[in-house]
């Protein structure tokens, strides 16, 4: 008995010491948000405010010293984040998580981002007040590295910190153009259908961009293997920070809104994460003031506002990368084809190093159109050497001065030739203003080729034929300015046509569109309250009419009793995406086994690629209703031809069959919050276990799902299981009439120091739709419990 009693104690102290250390560490590497801090290179103090959610407001004297202050703060709140983005583009994510990440960084090494950044950055002009603030905001970063506390993951993960540089920036700035590109994923797809199945099989795929459209219209005033494209998807999926993937977001003119003015709303769609994308921050001088989101490592925000303006941005998905296959030498295959006769390859030697392993190294090939893709992405059966053609990469790279400009701007006017720079990523430019004007700019440097040349599949590198013939004015952009609508509006859907003809390129199918504009439409007194309501909008425009397409093909004579029920309940499904909906859980499974039994036959590998596309997006409504179409028979059946009718006949049996088994015999218990799920994932944290838990925010239940507005994205599968990886990374509404009282939200917290009370306290609110306030009011930042100082050293 003492013997128990005895290690009762022990056990007892242990659990006490454990938990004083783990207080006491918690302690010492929570950031710093309220006291002083020397700092250097700044003039005069500088006092920041942090508000009840941990966004600092920055109270500074002159833009260097605010900038240097930024730096600070955003290291210590996200360090972490800026080391893992920062190693994407530069190829070196195997540094910290071994082996599995070297192929990651072969693919992004090669790409050229890193050389583009290094020739922008020769020529840069330093006395530029883009140049001067983000060396000053670099500063700052840089003096937390020095004196700041080392956070938690770099610990765990054995990685040295290292102080940052202008190439950093710039490279970040390469990420994220490239995840917002499309092309790497579809066009090696495209090309393969084409050549194993014929020109039959593509044709009926593309022939839907034309169809099933909300375009975006200018309005201006009076002036199968399918190894390429999957290893690529899986390399994106594979990256511990965000890829960016979509957005809404749309104006409302002052003749529109209830109180005259403008209400700005802008929700982008970004791989879920931990911590989230968004720094939020509020910068105040004697003559600037600007209230931003910033990602890790960019030091100007490209969403924002003040009381004069707000902008922000949605995907354009415009086609910028394209693939060319070259020719090499048959006497030499260090040279390629070209009109004036063969030309040698660039080669660039790079080398990885690897966690607990030995280095390992490789050559880049590149052509005059890109970097050869056969030997950086593994897999590849293709023979020919296969060229990708980056315009982020390809032409001059103005996009710091872009995000200085749009974040410093002092009219529409100053406003729109700054996003005019804008060469790749396209992105689709929102603007509103406290004068009453509204806009939307398709921003993107625009080319044109020859005349019926698709950019869809793979070029003719050699002939000189498929080259770029020009690269359009911005002036001949789509964009809209204070349009008759009284509404400008963007949910990455087609542009409006250019030349005569609409642009190419991966833009999302008109569901979102389509329900903004049916908010939109006739309505002309919205307040913020009704804008609010609307992002968190959760209907689908067109998953119940594509429903109500499938049913018709269903013969209800051969159905059962139970099978006749669900036939019913989506039958009479309005599109809603509820927690206690019944019909997207049949519609999301019916929809599986459609695809699967159309597509699978003749797409093989590239099937699951294929089915979570935008390409699949677009062309379902045109699928669906085709009578006739080469991919309904399913090829593994030699003896019989299928028709639309058995597709869709053995697909919806099939899915009951698959939820009785699933979910019960019960349809009333196919509830939708049974099914899916979101969990917002730390790097770490993805390893698991206890890792899990203390580094991930959820598994919560949630509304929403597939392009409705609350854009709650997932991947079909196999598993009938929907694990929501992307969605809205912030959703911000601001309304010119109170400005002071303009609302943000974002999906778990502004810190990514798991110390942080900051870590993940908006989680709920976001999942509930609500929102908190972006404080502009001076006397109410000023009541902050949390005041942090820096003094000039």
């Amino acid at each position: 008995m003492k013997f128990l009693r005895r290690s009762l104690r022990i056990l007892l102290i242990i659990i006490v010491l454990v938990f004083i250390c783990g207080w006491s560490y918690s302690k010492m590497y929570h950031p710093d948000y309220s006291g002083e801090l020397d700092l250097k290179n700044i003039s005069e103090e500088v006092t920041v405010y942090f508000d009840d959610i941990g966004v600092p407001h920055i109270n500074a004297q002159n833009q260097k010293d605010a900038y240097v202050a930024l730096g600070y703060l955003q290291a210590q709140d996200r360090l972490w984040q800026m080391e893992l983005i920062r190693r994407i583009a530069a190829g070196r994510l195997a540094e910290i998580f071994g082996k599995d990440l070297v192929r990651v960084d072969q693919f992004f090494g090669g790409l050229g981002i890193e050389e583009a950044a290094e020739k922008t950055i020769a020529s840069i002009d330093t006395t530029s007040e883009a140049y001067v603030l983000t060396q000053a905001y670099l500063n700052g970063i840089n003096q937390f590295i020095e004196e700041g506390k080392t956070p938690l993951e770099f610990t765990m993960v054995g990685v040295e910190k290292e102080k940052y540089t202008l190439k950093d920036v710039y490279n970040v700035f390469g990420y994220m153009s490239f995840s917002f590109a499309v092309a790497h994923k579809t066009d090696p797809l495209l090309t393969e259908i084409k050549e194993k199945l014929g020109d039959s099989y593509l044709s009926e795929l593309l022939s839907s961009y034309s169809e099933n459209l909300t375009i975006n219209r200018t309005s201006i005033p009076d002036k199968i293997d399918a190894s390429f494209s999957k290893t690529v998807a899986s390399i994106m999926d594979d990256l511990p920070v965000s890829p960016f993937i979509g957005s809404n977001s749309w104006v409302i003119a002052p003749e529109k809104t209830k109180n005259g003015k403008v209400i700005f709303a802008n929700d982008p769609h970004i791989a879920f994460s931990q911590p989230s994308v968004w720094y939020q921050n509020h910068i105040k001088t004697p003559h600037f003031e600007i209230y931003g989101f910033n990602i890790a490592l960019m030091p100007f925000p490209l969403l924002g506002h003040n009381r004069e303006y707000a902008y922000g941005l949605t995907m354009l998905a415009n086609d910028d990368l394209n693939f060319y296959i070259e020719e090499n030498n048959p006497e030499n295959s260090l040279e390629y084809k070209t009109p004036e006769g063969y030309e040698k390859y660039e080669i660039i030697e790079k080398t990885i190093r690897i966690k607990n392993e030995i280095d390992t190294s490789f050559q880049v090939k590149v052509s005059k159109h890109g970097p050869i893709m056969n030997g950086l992405v593994e897999h590849i059966i293709d023979e020919r050497p296969i060229a990708m053609n980056w315009i982020y990469t390809q032409l001059p790279n103005e996009m710091l001065e872009v995000s200085y400009g749009i974040s410093h701007s002092n009219s529409m006017d100053d406003f729109r030739n700054s996003v005019s720079r804008i060469h790749a990523p396209g992105l689709n430019v929102m603007y509103g203003d406290a004068k009453d004007n509204i806009a939307w700019f398709s921003s993107a440097k625009l080319y044109q080729l020859r005349d019926s040349l698709s950019s869809k599949t793979y070029l003719n590198g050699a002939s000189g034929n498929d080259e770029i013939i020009e690269y359009l004015p911005f002036d001949e952009n789509p964009q809209a300015i204070n349009p008759r609508s009284n509404y400008v509006y963007s949910a990455n859907h087609q542009i409006d046509s250019v030349r005569g003809k609409l642009y190419p390129g991966y833009y999302q199918p008109q569901d979102r569109s389509k329900r903004i504009v049916e908010f939109l439409g006739d309505k002309n007194d919205f307040t913020k309250e009704d804008v609010v309501e609307m992002i968190y909008d959760v209907k689908s425009s067109t998953a119940s009419e594509i429903s109500a397409d499938l049913l018709e093909n269903v013969d209800t004579f051969k159905l059962t009793a139970s099978e006749r029920k669900v036939f019913s309940v989506l039958e009479n499904w309005n599109g809603t995406h509820l927690k206690t909906s019944i019909g997207p859980t049949i519609y999301n499974r019916f929809l599986y086994e459609f695809l699967k039994a159309t597509y699978n036959d003749e797409l093989g590998d590239g099937f699951e690629l294929f089915i979570n596309s935008q390409l699949q997006d677009q062309v379902l409504p045109t699928q669906i209703n085709r009578i006739n179409s080469v991919w309904w028979d399913d090829i593994d059946t030699k003896d019989e031809i299928e028709t639309r009718s058995d597709i869709v006949q053995i697909s919806f049996k099939k899915a009951i069959s698959f939820l009785q088994n699933q979910l019960g015999e019960n349809i009333d218990d196919w509830t939708w919050n049974r099914v899916v799920s979101v969990e917002y994932e730390h790097a770490i944290g993805k390893a698991g276990g206890l890792l899990r838990s203390f580094f991930n925010v959820g598994p919560f239940e949630t509304i929403g799902g597939n392009e409705v507005i609350n854009n709650q994205i997932f991947k079909l599968d196999s598993t009938g299981y929907y694990k929501i990886n992307a969605g809205p990374s912030t959703r911000r509404i601001i309304d010119f009439s109170d400005i002071e009282n303009s609302s943000a939200i974002i999906p778990t917290g502004q810190s990514g120091n798991v110390f942080s009370e900051y870590y993940k306290d908006q989680t709920q609110k976001f999942l509930n739709g609500e929102f908190v306030k972006m404080r502009l009011n001076q006397s109410e930042i000023e009541q902050s419990e949390n005041v942090l100082i820096f003094k000039p050293m």
